[in-house]
């Protein structure tokens, strides 16, 4: 699996961190997390456009291309206190689903057995079938719990005559047995889909959808608090699976299957934020990003936040751990004050 470099337009890596060959072990095995493209779109039900993804999420910032990102919030520097490589795309022919699938696995379960964090820019959300079945057979069958935000449950089961598509991987994660259904919690789902026999699926597998009406009633905090708690129990770290449609339009109007309602921009950040400060991160992908239908790089540059956000944050839970000293969130703030 030599480097493919960029699979549609020019080589770029994600905000200019150093490239690696995924044939070449030493250009990575001591990173502590691994970039992916995977520019696949071949299981979108509706608008297409995602295999652009990638590099629309690696190109997507309006500061130079340095491998350097300081965070304000949080005082630190993701690209670099961390070391970030980036492998380029996994060649994924979107025809062929079930080979692209296969080869996207065995890439991510190489990149998670040196004890990385598999980082994965989507592709369509089928692209997290092969992602979390990469981690688990590295990390523990059944031992990663998944954290899915998303205005879809994605647990269909045929769709199109196919098992394999951006609304089933799911249903095939916790068939496999590679994920457990009851540590598989979802948050921000929406709208008018599954229907009553998938919803009864899912309550079989003991799943948990937090949806925006309890967020709304409930608050997203405290959600997260309790999805926290479940995840944690009996697995050893979490998948973070970012479907860019989880936000509202309005906020990332560049999705394939866009439904009204969903989270703010501010909302998600603060969420994947919150998550990686908080949890063991084993593995993440962030999906669904369609430049095709985008408008002045909303979306792209949303995506690329999600990221920028989670690096930050795992960046400063090693500080911490490190420090033995939690960080505080408005230490920045009464700094700036000159206050101690």
């Amino acid at each position: 699996m030599t480097r493919y470099g960029g699979q549609y337009g020019p080589d770029l890596t994600f905000l200019g961190v150093p490239r690696c060959d995924l044939d070449d072990p030493s250009t990575y095995d001591d990173a502590d997390v691994v970039i992916l493209g995977a520019p696949f779109d071949g299981g979108t039900s509706y608008r297409s456009g995602a295999r652009f993804g990638p590099q629309a999420l690696r190109m997507a910032c309006y500061l130079g291309h340095d491998g350097s990102r300081p965070s304000l919030a949080l005082r630190t520097d993701g690209l670099t206190d961390l070391r970030v490589v980036d492998g380029g795309d996994v060649e994924m022919y979107s025809g062929d689903a079930a080979r692209s699938c296969a080869d996207l696995e065995v890439v991510v379960q190489r990149v998670a057995e040196t004890g990385a964090v598999p980082l994965v820019l989507g592709g369509d959300h089928t692209v997290t079938w092969p992602d979390v079945t990469g981690v688990a057979r590295a990390r523990g069958w059944g031992r990663v719990a998944v954290l899915h935000f998303d205005a879809h449950a994605d647990t269909g089961d045929i769709e199109f005559g196919s098992l394999i598509g951006h609304g089933q991987p799911m249903r095939r994660l916790i068939e496999s047995g590679a994920a457990r259904g009851d540590r598989f919690l979802q948050i921000g789902l929406r709208g008018y889909w599954p229907p009553p026999d998938i919803l009864d699926w899912m309550a079989e597998q003991g799943m948990r959808s937090y949806e925006m009406t309890e967020i709304g009633q409930r608050g997203l905090d405290e959600c997260l608090t309790e999805a926290f708690e479940i995840a944690m129990n009996e697995c050893d770290g979490i998948f973070l699976s970012v479907d860019i449609d989880v936000a509202d339009p309005g906020h990332a109007p560049g999705t394939g299957t866009p439904e009204p309602g969903g989270l703010s921009s501010r909302e998600l950040l603060d969420a994947v934020r919150r998550i990686c400060l908080e949890l063991p991160v084993l593995g993440m992908d962030v999906v669904e990003v369609s430049p095709p239908f985008d408008h002045a790089d909303i979306t792209a540059m949303l995506g690329n936040r999600v990221v920028l956000e989670a690096l930050s944050a795992m960046a400063r839970r090693r500080q911490d751990a490190e420090s033995e000293e939690a960080w505080d969130p408005l230490k920045p703030l009464l700094d700036g004050r000159g206050e101690s």
